[in-house]
């Protein structure tokens, strides 16, 4: 095989009897003599593809239609052509740090003054303008909107501000910001805030955050920190200086005379326009008129608005519009592609639509503790990330410890983010987007990120003694895994009041919010979501009488066995454990 071609998705038996260099009537024999009748028009999945390019002594390169188009524009563009753009800006912290105050201030200092720039909440960016250069701020709604974009592949941000309160530290929300960040491999600038508070400690919060890897410049390190003040709009013009020095060091630039691609930051369905998205441009120019692919979407550009709401004919890189004619809704993260050839773009999008339907049908890819040893013979895996979650700081600092001890020169184990408290969404997207089990150690998901972790079909393992956790990940990577015991919630109730019965203890009133309690079985306590106490039900009674079942919405009084500190607003759940055997790991 002395050649290599490129292909997309969804290549037509034309278009790979053109690259390959033969007539499309010997590919189609070919096809034939593998069992595989094809027209001339017909999509071809990519391994059937390298299959008949094999054969013709070829091999391929599979790339996504959007690549291929980047890769023909840049081999022809000339680098001259390409000039500096604007940096995109995404601002993320711990609540009530003063993010939304700093981006108020940002907004007044360089926008209120002077039309040039807005804020507009509906279209989620925004540019401000100082030095005569802009700077886009992105709107997204925190670290859960960043991961999904960074789940689907898609790099939107050049700098993240950190924005830390000096007169309150490092809080779990900064730490999770930074791994976000990390993860995506986005510079990070920090932006101290409050520093005009009584309370206030600068010094504290570049100690905490040299303690996690973010060395200040002044303390020789590499990271800008600026301390700011959001109230007083002290060092904003300052701040937005560095972000500026920041990106100059990327050296960000884009060519505005080629075919505009982008990102979708979000979508929606508007009563009177249809389906809407916003577009951030990230190289050429976005004309109204022009033919685009976004996910498994066709359309044309029927109007573009910018951050005014205003109609304008064309968007240049690092500029946010909104687009209108779509076809239907993309999901936020797609990559944004102008298409010169129509027909090939409503093809591409035709075979997308299919492939997602046979996706939502078909088994998940996600990597579980079964799967473990199989990938790692197979030379598939080098690195085993965990999300890990306790209910105590002591707890997470020896596991984290213990875990990324574990492996050996095969694969080795990688605590991506450590924290206390419940699982809760932003757990699961980040498991989602860096394909980790997610562990809990004494604590439990929340209701919707449980129902999330299924949607995304990521593995959580629960435990409640340390040890165990370390042995479990051991034997997953010698392909010793025993038969496992997979637990199903049967039921939840919520303790409104409590009660002392002579002989009996604590009676826990209750109502039984979903599914069903009996008589024996086994239950957990859950305060805030972590567990205090596993055990079984010692009596169950309505009223006066004892039953043995307790149906969804009804009343009830629910002792424990050898518990008594119950207390109004925990939650008791119930659960049977189902011993579930291991896939064959040979």
């Amino acid at each position: 095989m002395d050649r290599e071609i490129t292909i997309t998705e969804g290549v037509t038996v034309k278009d790979l009897s053109e690259k390959l260099g033969v007539k499309a009537r010997d590919l189609i024999r070919r096809l034939l003599d593998m069992g595989v009748l094809a027209t001339i028009n017909q999509n071809l999945d990519p391994s059937l593809a390298e299959q008949v390019a094999q054969s013709f002594g070829a091999r391929t390169r599979v790339v996504s239609f959007e690549e291929e188009t980047v890769e023909q524009v840049e081999t022809t563009e000339a680098p001259e052509k390409r000039v500096p753009r604007a940096p995109v800006v995404t601002v993320m912290g711990h609540v009530d740090h003063g993010k939304t105050s700093l981006l108020d201030a940002i907004r007044e200092t360089n926008v209120t003054a002077q039309e040039a720039g807005g804020i507009t909440q509906h279209i989620g960016a925004y540019a401000v303008t100082i030095n005569s250069r802009n700077i886009v701020f992105l709107d997204t709604p925190g670290h859960e909107a960043f991961t999904r974009m960074r789940a689907r592949g898609a790099k939107v941000t050049d700098v993240v501000i950190l924005v830390v309160a000096a007169d309150d530290g490092v809080m779990p929300q900064t730490i999770e910001a930074i791994n976000h960040a990390r993860a995506a491999k986005v510079p990070i600038l920090v932006a101290i805030n409050k520093v005009d508070k009584p309370g206030a400690l600068p010094e504290r919060v570049k100690k905490q955050l040299s303690d996690l890897g973010l060395v200040a410049e002044d303390w020789g390190g590499d990271t800008v920190m600026v301390e700011v003040s959001a109230k007083q709009r002290t060092n904003i013009q300052l701040l937005l200086e560095m972000i500026l020095l920041v990106a100059d060091i990327q050296d960000l630039k884009a060519n505005p005379a080629r075919a505009a691609n982008g990102t979708v930051l979000e979508a929606k369905l508007d009563r009177g326009r249809g389906p809407v998205c916003t577009v951030l441009v990230q190289n050429g120019t976005l004309r109204v008129g022009d033919s685009f692919l976004v996910g498994a979407v066709f359309g044309k550009v029927r109007a573009l608005l910018d951050d005014h709401s205003r109609p304008v004919e064309e968007a240049p890189p690092a500029t946010p519009v909104e687009v209108l004619g779509l076809a239907s809704l993309p999901q936020a993260g797609d990559a944004f592609q102008v298409v010169p050839d129509p027909t090939k773009g409503k093809q591409i999008a035709l075979y997308r639509e299919g492939k997602l339907r046979e996706q939502s049908l078909s088994k998940s890819s996600r990597l579980t503790l079964e799967q473990l040893h199989d990938q790692m013979k197979a030379g598939a895996i080098k690195e085993l990330p965990i999300v890990l979650k306790a209910d105590v700081q002591g707890s997470v600092e020896v596991l984290a410890e213990s875990l990324t001890k574990l492996g050996d020169e095969r694969v080795k184990t990688k605590v991506i983010h450590a924290g206390v408290g419940a699982i809760t969404i932003s757990d699961v997207l980040l498991a989602s987007a860096s394909n980790s089990i997610i562990i809990g150690f004494n604590v439990r998901p929340e209701r919707k990120a449980s129902e999330l972790a299924q949607q995304e079909e990521v593995e959580i393992r629960l435990h409640t003694v340390i040890y165990e956790i370390m042995d479990e990940i051991k034997k997953a990577m010698l392909g010793l895994l025993e038969p496992t015991y997979r637990e199903t919630t049967v039921g939840k109730a919520e303790v409104r009041q409590t009660f002392r019965v002579a002989k009996v203890g604590t009676v826990a009133g209750s109502v039984v919010a979903e599914g069903r309690f009996t008589s024996g079985s086994a239950v957990r306590l859950l305060r805030d979501n972590v567990v205090i106490y596993s055990g079984r039900i010692s009596s169950l009674r309505r009223f006066k009488d004892d039953v043995s079942e307790v149906k969804s919405g009804l009343e009830c009084g629910i002792a424990l066995e050898n518990y008594n500190d119950i207390k109004a607003g925990d939650v008791i759940e119930a659960f049977v454990s189902e011993r579930i055997a291991t896939a064959a790991l040979a």
